[in-house]
Parts: C-alpha cells; structure tokens; sequence
C-alpha cells in the first residue's frame, strides 16, 4: 500500500498541473477502440474504492507531511484553516455516497500550487499562500477549485485513463489483450508521465465554474476567481524562475502546448461567471495597465495599480466589481443596499465578508453618490427576465446537489454501511469530526443496516470531540437498541474510558468478552485501562492475549510489555526504530 501511495502523490488534480480526466463515456469508446476497455474500468473501480479508503487518506496526508515538509507558519495554517473550514462547511455542494469527507494540509513546498488527491485530501503548498499574499478570496477560489476535482471524482479517472492509455502505448507490442496478463508493477513511470502530461482542459473549465460558485455560496466575493487566475498569471509570466515549474506556452492563447488552459481565458471566463452572477449588470473591462468596473455601461469605478503592486488594479477591480455582483444577485432592489449618508459620504449595504473591498474603495474614492444613481438606474431599467434567469440559476444549482443527496441517501446497503465504517475508522485515528460528518450521513441513508452501531459509532466521535455528555446518549441508546453487537459495548467502554469511569469502562469490556472472548480489540482496551490505573500485572496479561489474537503481530502491544511477552520482537523493533532515528539524522 505504502508504495502505491506514494505514486499516488503525483496521481492528483492540481490548479497548475491538474490530471486529465474525459468524460467516461467519452473515454469509454476511445479505451475500446484501443482494446483496453476492461483495463480502464477496472482501474477506475480501483481508484473509486481507493478515493472512499480512509485509511489511504490518512496515508497520503501523513506521506505529503514527511515528503513535502509542514508550514511553519502558523498564519499561513491558520489562514488555510479558515477558508477550507468556510468552504467545506458553508459552501453548496454534496458527496457522492463513494467520497469522503475534505481533509487537508499546507506543507512545505514552494511552488505556487495545491492539489487534491483521488481521496479528497487536498495538499496546500506554502509558495500558494505566500504568492496570494495571504488573500482570502483568491485562496478560497483557489481551493474551491481543488474541492470540485474532488467532488467530481476527476484523480480517479484521471488515474484509470493513464493507466488504459499506458496500456494501449505498450499492448501494440507486446500483443497482449486487455491487460489480462500485463506486469502493472511496470507501468508507473509511464501513468505518472501521462497524468502529468496530458492534461484536459475542459474538467480544468468545469473546476474552475465548480469552484467559482462553491466559494461564493460560502460568502467569498464573486471576484475571487477571476483576481486569483490574473494573480497567476502574472506569477507565470513575471516572476517565477524554474523553468521546469509550468510548461509555458509557445504563444498566450496557446492551449495545445501542454494542454493546459491558458490563465487569461481562465480568468476571462471566471469574470463572465461573475458578472453573469449578478444578473449581467457588472462587467470588468481592461484599458491599457488599468481596469474600469462599469455598470450597464456606465463607469464607476477607475482601477489603477496602487503603490508597487502592479497587480492591484486588476484585483481591486475584481473585488470591486464582485462585491456588485452579489449584491445584485442577492437583492431585489435598491431599498435592500441600504444606501444612508454617514458624515460626508454614501456608504450602503452591511458588514458582509464579500462587500468589504467594495465598501472599502467607495470610501477611499467617495464613490457612493455615483453608485447610488448607477444602481438606481439599473435597477429601473432591469428586465423582469433578469430577476427570473438568476433564481432560476441558483434553483437549477440546487436541484442538481439535491439529487446527488438523494442518490447518496438512496443508495445499496453495501455503500451505507461502509459510511458507518468509515466514521469508526476516523475515530480509530482520533478524528471525531469528520468521523461525526460519515455517520450523520450513514444515519441519513434509507438502507442503513444497524442504526444502532451508528449511534455508539457517534457516540464516540462526540466524546472525541468533547461532548461527553451527549457521547453517553448515544452509546446508551446503542446498547439497549441492540445488546447482542459487542461493538455497542465496546464504544460505551471508549466512552467511559474517555469519561474517567474506567470501573465501568470495564465492566462493558467483561460484557463485550461474553459475547466474543477472542475480541483482540476488547482485550486491547481493557489492558489499556489496566496499564492507566496502574495494575501492570492484569494488563499484562490482557496485553498478552492481544499479542496471540493477532498472530503474535508485535507491532499490536506496547514495547514495554512486549519485552515481557516476546523479548526478541521488542528488540528487533527497538534497532529498528534507532536505525530510522539513524537515517533521519543523516
């Protein structure tokens, strides 16, 4: 597995250097023509199963920290924080029933990038942060960006059409048919080369629409896409030194060099969302060095780069003209900007996040009176169709994440019950909350075949959170729903472990033993709490029992006790741990 994720680490879809991923049945003819149907297929059932594995997330997360390095930063970490927790709990979107709650990371690299892999772990570079100036808007597009090749499940096929193009390259040769008897061990150099390489430019369009309405339903400003991709294109052009960081374009409209979408249309088509967002009424128009924000044609709005940062004028523009696009998509008329005379200016609207640049450049330039007629007017003259055509929007929106809602709640009883046995892995490795998001939507599903697991699976996600109180609720109400599940009583055990009441915590454990006194993880459990009040002799012995359940594996018994049970085992991993120690000074 270890060797597999790590080639994972290049298998995902980045904001600069994304994989490419068809449409599948697009694909689907192109893989049969070639004779690799089957191999596409059955890689992509592969990389679905890999992108709903928590413990391969957990592997990949723990991988890009020790490969790439963590920010030291702690702004950068805090700021990353902030927008993905923005994104992942305010933004409209829904999981298919097969993906996994987001997880993320900013690590150490340099480049201006982040990435989301097949397992909905996204991995922010430092260089990312440090190259937007730590600005939200444009971090929040980006992200969002990552978010929706998660959503879509774009790594995952990206992964499996590598793979049949790989196949169909070398099978012209060697005369083999679908890859049935074809060494897949050789072909990771090859996929690697043809994700990184073949690069679909409409899935990077359909990322950065995703993306653009994610970020704004979670309250960023509208203009975030588009300041984000003039930023990087600026980067690209001006300021970056490796050569070997993008693969530059023979001419600026050029998208067949390395198939990448060329960043001005990027940010052409970005502006277009924003502006069709609020209804048509803004547009952002560039003039030589400088940008005017105009409304129905009417300029308002001059921008002119401010000081040394020659990118200012265009992203103060965007932000400008964003913050007027949702106040237009969001408001029927005039009387909701609230337009008041405060001192000797107009100021308008509220304190909301996306209308602060907005607010902020009305009162450096005294804009407001010039605003208040310009909205005026726009409003005066509006089409009734323009109201309709945006509700219609955002219903349309709606709609679609409904079904895919629908779907993941309708869906067989296979795929609801391993949502319950993902949230009881995120609490194997401490993660209470995303283990809460996998069981409310286990819970949720229509054919969800033990409620009550799913209760004591939450009840020790809230415990991990803190909520010890309203853990006990639930694990008490597994228990007496089904008193024959020794799993019940052993999350009541975890539970009262975690409450201080190991007396009992163990009595639930001797319970759970009744019903399976093989249970390696009841034992574990209970020695566990034995070690903690100090009774070495009795964890021991349980710790014992462990060690013969699980084949002498000593990897399972703490390395204090192990020297007791198997002296051997222990020292073998105490020379293996120095030998690591060794090599990591070295």
């Amino acid at each position: 597995m270890k060797k597999f994720l790590i080639v994972m680490l290049v298998t995902c879809a980045a904001i600069l250097n994304p994989a490419q991923a068809l449409a599948a049945d697009a694909w689907a003819i192109a893989a049969e023509a070639l004779g690799v149907l089957a191999a596409y297929k059955s890689t992509l059932h592969e990389m679905l199963a890999l992108g709903n594995n928590v413990e391969a997330q957990m592997a990949v997360r723990r991988q890009d920290r020790e490969q790439n390095g963590v920010d030291k930063n702690k702004r950068d970490v805090e700021l990353v924080d902030s927008v993905m927790t923005r994104l992942v709990n305010g933004g409209q979107y829904e999981l298919k029933v097969n993906s996994l709650p987001f997880v993320w990371s900013v690590n150490d690299d340099e480049k201006f990038n982040a990435a989301c892999y097949p397992m909905n772990y996204i991995s922010v570079n430092r260089g990312l942060v440090r190259n937007l100036g730590g600005d939200e808007n444009m971090l929040a597009a980006i992200l969002a960006h990552e978010m929706t090749h998660g959503i879509e499940q774009h790594s995952a096929k990206s992964y499996a059409q590598a793979v049949a193009q790989s196949l169909g390259a070398m099978m012209v040769g060697l005369n083999v048919d679908n890859g049935s008897n074809v060494d897949w061990s050789k072909f990771s150099a090859m996929v690697d080369y043809s994700i990184a390489k073949n690069i679909n430019v409409p899935v990077e369009y359909e990322a950065d629409e995703g993306g653009f309405y994610l970020m704004t339903s979670a309250g960023f400003n509208p203009g975030g896409g588009a300041a984000a991709m003039y930023r990087l294109g600026y980067y690209v052009r001006y300021e970056t030194t490796n050569v070997l960081e993008f693969d530059a374009h023979d001419k600026s409209d050029d998208e067949t060099f390395s198939g990448h979408p060329d960043t001005d249309k990027r940010e052409a088509k970005m502006a277009e969302f924003m502006s069709s967002y609020g209804g048509g009424h803004v547009i952002v128009r560039k003039v030589d060095r400088a940008y005017k924000v105009l409304i129905d044609g009417r300029e308002i709005f001059y921008s002119m780069n401010m000081g040394d940062d020659p990118t200012s004028a265009a992203i103060n523009a965007y932000y400008f003209a964003g913050g007027l696009s949702k106040a237009f998509h969001d408001y029927d008329s005039i009387d909701d900007w609230n337009f008041r005379r405060e001192g000797n200016q107009t100021d308008f609207l509220n304190d909301d996040f996306a209308y602060r640049e907005l607010r902020e450049i009305s009162r450096l330039y005294n804009l407001g009176d010039k605003l208040k007629a310009a909205v005026e007017l726009a409003y005066k003259y509006e089409s009734p169709r323009t109201r309709q055509r945006i509700r219609e929007a955002d219903e349309a929106r709606k709609i679609s994440w409904d079904k895919i809602k629908n779907e993941a709640d309708s869906a067989k009883a296979k795929a609801a019950a391993q949502l319950r046995i993902n949230a009881d892995i995120y609490n194997d490795h401490g993660q209470g909350e995303l283990a809460l998001k996998e069981i409310e939507r286990a819970l949720r599903a229509k054919n969800q075949d033990d409620i009550a697991e799913c209760l004591a699976i939450r009840g020790r996600a809230k415990a991990i959170c803190g909520d010890y109180d309203g853990a006990l609720v639930d694990v008490d109400a597994a228990v007496d729903k089904d008193p024959n599940n020794l799993y019940n009583f052993l999350n009541r055990a975890d539970v009262r472990h975690m409450r201080g009441e190991l007396e009992a915590a163990l009595e639930d454990i001797d319970r759970a033993l009744k019903i399976d006194e093989k249970n390696s993880i009841a034992y574990k459990l209970q020695a566990e709490i034995f070690d903690e009040s100090g009774q070495a002799e009795k964890a021991e012995e349980s710790y014992r029992k462990v060690y013969d359940l699980t084949k002498k594996n000593p990897r399972a018994v703490p390395l204090n006790y192990l020297e007791k049970i198997d002296p051997k085992a222990a020292e073998k991993i105490r020379k293996e741990k120095e030998k690591e120690k060794a090599d990591d000074k070295s």
